[in-house]
This record gives C-alpha cells, structure tokens and sequence, in this order.
C-alpha cells in the first residue's frame, strides 16, 4: 500500500510539473545562417518560421512538435547581438550553440544535435601547414565574433580579427588582408561556396565539438528535460541520421 501511495504522489508531481506552464508559454527561438545547420531560405540575413531551413533547425522544430511546447522562431543577424538576447531574455533559445566549458554555466543545454571540426585555412596556393595553434601566435587569423572559435582563440592567449559576418573573411582571406580564417566544418565549404571561392587549404585541424540549443538559465528544467528526451528519442528512433541525408 505504501508504495502505491508512493507511486500516486510521484505521477501527481509530474503532471504538476508539466502543468506549471503557462497555455500561451511559448519559447522564443533565435538562429543565424549557419549552413547546413540553420540558414535562411533566401540566404538573407533575416527569416521566419518556415523559411528556416537546415539540419538542426528541422531537429528542433521536431524535438518542440513531439513535446507539444509552443515556440516562434526567427534568423537575425548578427550572432554577437542575438547570443547575449538570449543570455539576457528569459524563454529565449539559440542554436546552433557550440558547447564550451566557459559557456557551460550560461545557459541550459539540449543536445547534442550535430558534430563539427574547427579549423584555421589559408588560401589554396599556401605552403603554410601548423602543428599547433602557438604558431599561428604571430599571423593575422579571421574569426567571427562572439563565436566560440574565437572566443577559444583569445583563452589560448591569441587576438584574432574578428568580423561581424563570417563570410567577410572569405574575402580577407583571398586579398592578403588575414593570414588565417578561423572558422568550422562543414560550416567553411558552404560559405566559401556562397562567396565564389574554393579550394582553401586547411593547415591546422584544432579542436573538435558539438552543437546545441543553448536556453535562458530562467528556461524551466521540466521544459529542457522534455526537450531532451525527444531529442533522445529522435536519435534512437534513426530520425536524425534520416534529417542530415536530406541535406
């Protein structure tokens, strides 16, 4: 009988805890064009909805759909002014988030929905290959701001010049105006692509990582802990293996 009791008061709990939102809750979500994660349609530097596209933006849009929690969901530019949104606005969300040890504690996590390498690349006809990220103390490499790649830059000690579109060191890069372009795979191939350039040596492969949906610390843990669990499940189930083949 006593576990019984138990195990009434313990259902009576959850369906508290997931009642606790508001009918109208809904969770504002932010993303920038990061292909072929999220990216708008158009390519341009805002969109709605349904012309977001790429692969976590259909992850997400999957993980609130079996989890019934309501969300809109907009591309801004630039990422430097939408990361602190977020950081600053209760029931705000963005990806695709890389997750560092110091971002950790700035937000709650939901992932991991994909994998990236980052990078530093020179031209095509560079002869310039490194070991390690000390060598490239002394070049001019071109990050984009507020970006984790660039923030790891400037922990290890390094000044990295930062643009407020990564794109724009596509072009730095071809006029001698950087040495170095640190950026992410397979980020780098579509946004080379967009600017006309190919063929871009990679002389330092550095750092391996993963990407999430990064919350408002404010955000409810029922709500993360649901949202985890489809994501889980979405894996489980082959779904996401099926959403990257699309792309």
């Amino acid at each position: 009988m006593f576990k019984r009791i138990i195990a009434v008061v313990l259902l009576l709990l959850c369906a508290h805890a997931h009642a606790a939102l508001p009918d109208d809750y809904r969770v504002v979500l932010l993303t920038e064009n990061f292909p072929p994660f999220n990216m708008a349609e158009d390519g341009k530097n805002y969109a709605a909805d349904a012309r977001i596209h790429g692969i976590n933006a259909d992850i997400v849009r999957e993980m609130f759909r079996r989890t019934n929690i309501r969300y809109e969901l907009t591309l801004r530019f630039p990422w430097d002014r939408i990361y602190k949104q977020v950081l600053e606005q209760p029931d705000q969300g963005l990806f695709s988030t890389t997750f560092t040890a110091e971002r950790e504690q700035q937000f709650k996590w939901v992932g991991p929905l994909a994998s990236i390498s980052w990078v530093l690349l020179a031209p095509a006809d560079s002869p310039l290959r490194l070991t390690g990220l000390e060598q490239a103390r002394d070049l001019r490499i071109g990050a984009y701001k507020n970006d984790a790649v660039s923030q790891h830059l400037e922990s290890q000690g390094l000044q990295p010049i930062n643009a407020l579109r990564d794109q724009q060191n596509v072009q730095k890069l071809i006029k001698g105006q950087i040495d170095l372009w640190a950026t992410t795979d397979p980020v780098v191939r579509y946004l080379a692509k967009q600017e006309g350039v190919s063929g871009l040596t990679t002389v330092l492969r550095f750092n391996e990582a993963e990407l999430y949906l990064a919350l408002n610390l404010a955000t409810p843990d029922d709500l993360v802990g649901r949202l985890q669990e489809a994501l889980d499940a979405l894996r489980a189930e082959g779904e996401l293996g099926a959403i990257v083949a699309r792309y």
